[in-house]
């Protein structure tokens, strides 16, 4: 098998407009496609699936796993979605590999900005 890149990712929410105006105005995602119960955003080259489950009797659970948006500068996109009123957990942290800002969505999705130091 070979994997050719990651298609979509989904995130639960059970509020879509309030997932659809902090995706596409807080995060400037844009928007592919929009319906009553999900919405689906463009992330680079992938999609990100937000849905409610209620709409197919499933029980909402944020996501633990999170997704990471790579950013070219953590530091400078963090100070951006503070401004936009985005509270983050901790200090950006960095590794020997990456730098990286974790936050989360209205829903308690974790999302974190990400930059790896050998991307040029």
């Amino acid at each position: 098998m070979t994997v050719e890149h990651v298609d979509f990712v989904s995130f639960l929410t059970q509020d879509i407009p309030r997932a659809r105006r902090f995706y596409s105005e807080i995060l400037g995602l844009e928007i592919e496609s929009e319906g009553e119960d999900d919405m689906e955003f463009r992330a680079g080259q992938m999609t990100l699936d937000i849905f409610n489950p209620a709409s197919q009797g499933q029980p909402f659970a944020p996501s633990l796993g999170g997704m990471a948006l790579r950013v070219p500068d953590v530091d400078a996109a963090r100070v951006e979605l503070e401004a936009k009123g985005v509270e983050f957990d901790g200090e950006t942290r960095e590794t020997s590999v990456c730098r990286m800002a974790f936050f989360h969505d209205p829903d308690g999705n974790l999302l974190m900005l990400h930059r790896r130091f050998d991307v040029e």
